[in-house]
């Protein structure tokens, strides 16, 4: 195998999914020269077995959900979703999971693509290897690892040797199980549930370990999305421990056990149950880190235990905020950071941002009512429901959904939000700058809302927090 000579540049990207891709861009902007190293697809998960492809295969459903809630369209709708084109569009989406046109935007903009396994083997220097043969890549500034994260599968007896689904197959798949077992009733879980639930499969089945469904954000969405996903015929368990998985074979039926004895039987099993570091074969040892371990970092992104200041982390691989948009804001912190910026990662720990795009959406922001409550803040609640402003009459009949602020009541703002509903997820950037803004409830009454939008919402909301 060829070994290259080093090759030195300003920044070393370890990653090519959208938090590295978005540290390139802005490095190059910079004019920083910056070599990105991945050794699956450029354009990572998000494009190819996450974001993109699961919001694609849950619209078809959700647009005839949307027909269906209105007199007059719901008469239009005949027929069932085309499957074959709900699933080529998928593919569309993906680019058939070919990269060059990400390769294309990369090498556009100046950066360079290392193609391979990239591991860290001494300071500021990353080795990667490739059937091509080794290279030796060398950091005048810093490395950035960007490496993302993979499903992890629980320890249940028999899971890891039974053939299963994680994210990656249950976005990719090209035919519809009649039967699925979903495993996890976090974002993936519920919305892949929903999505093949829609494009035809008989019966869903999620299985929840916990109390309820989407465990970080507010108690009433969890409940509000169980009602909400048993009327379309999913089955929800909660409080539900799986005490083995199994099949007779590759071919046959899966087979969930669970304690107490049920057994929950199908022909798929999506285990959406939580993500782990992609930082096991990264080279960690050499720093005296534990391999397969989430980075820790400071507010700019710097990998506290290494010293120097040379090594950063971003997205996933950091564990603060598990979500795309969350990493590319960290990349954008780190790179001006490396560039010699003040600037740190306030909305890490004030402001991240959520949505999961089920019907009903669920969005939220910033503290929940109990993190505000656990953090010694004077709250107050603010809640109305989505459903009383005059837009909800007109996307249809049967809408619902919660609408509520958490409030700092001794400073009169905003710390939290969270809304269900149809569409809104558009609601969910004005509360991001509110939170993020600090601005006084006072002001925010002078935000006057578009009529007739679901905006409104927050005239209500705002007159119920300042009488609180």
């Amino acid at each position: 195998m060829a070994i290259s000579d080093p090759e030195e540049f300003d920044l070393v990207v370890l990653g090519g999914g959208p938090v590295g891709e978005h540290a390139v861009g802005r490095a190059r902007k910079a004019g920083l020269e910056t070599v990105l190293v991945e050794q699956e697809l450029i354009g990572g998960e998000c494009s190819y077995w996450a974001c993109m492809p699961s919001k694609t295969l849950l619209r078809p459903g959700h647009v005839l959900g949307a027909a269906r809630a209105v007199p007059g369209a719901r008469e239009a709708v005949t027929g069932s979703i085309d499957v074959a084109a709900a699933l080529a569009r998928r593919d569309w989406m993906t680019a058939d999971w070919d990269d060059s046109g990400q390769v294309e935007w990369v090498e556009g903009t100046g950066g360079h693509i290392a193609r391979g396994h990239g591991h860290i083997v001494a300071e500021r220097t990353v080795v990667v290897d490739s059937r091509e043969g080794t290279r030796t890549l060398v950091a005048r500034r810093a490395v950035l690892v960007a490496t993302g994260s993979s499903a992890f599968i629980p320890p249940v007896p028999g899971l890891a040797a039974t053939r299963h689904w994680d994210n990656r197959q249950v976005t990719a798949a090209h035919t519809v199980p009649r039967r699925l077992v979903v495993v996890g009733g976090g974002a993936v879980g519920v919305e892949m549930a929903q999505a093949w639930r829609r494009l035809g499969s008989v019966e869903v089945t999620i299985v929840e370990a916990g109390e309820r469904l989407l465990a970080n954000a507010e108690p009433f969405v969890g409940e509000q999305l169980a009602a909400a996903l048993e009327r379309e015929g999913i089955t929800v368990l909660t409080r539900a421990t799986i005490t083995r998985v199994g099949r007779a074979d590759d071919d046959a039926p899966v087979e969930v056990t669970l304690e107490g004895g049920r057994v929950v039987t199908g022909d798929e099993i999506l285990v959406a149950a939580g993500r782990r570091p992609r930082t096991v074969d990264i080279g960690l040892e050499v720093l005296g880190l534990e391999p397969g371990s989430f980075l820790d970092v400071d507010e700019q992104l710097r990998v506290r235990a290494v010293p120097g200041a040379w090594l950063y982390a971003a997205g996933d691989v950091n564990g603060i905020a598990l979500l795309t948009h969350m990493g590319k804001y960290q990349a954008r912190i780190a790179v001006d950071a490396i560039l010699g910026g003040s600037a740190t990662a306030d909305a890490d720990a004030s402001a991240v941002p959520a949505v999961v795009f089920t019907d009903p959406q669920v969005a939220w922001v910033g503290l929940t009512e109990n993190a505000a409550r656990d953090r010694g803040i004077d709250v107050g609640v603010a809640t109305v429901k989505t459903q009383s402003v005059a837009a909800a009459a007109i996307l249809g009949e049967g809408v619902e959904g919660t609408s509520q602020l958490v409030i700092d009541k001794s400073r009169g703002t905003v710390v939290g939000a969270t809304f269900t509903g149809p569409d809104i997820a558009e609601l969910l950037h004005s509360a991001t700058i509110a939170v993020v803004a600090q601005v006084p409830l006072e002001r925010l009454r002078h935000a006057v809302p578009s009529f007739p939008t679901l905006s409104e919402v927050w005239l209500e909301l705002v007159d119920t927090a300042l009488s609180i």
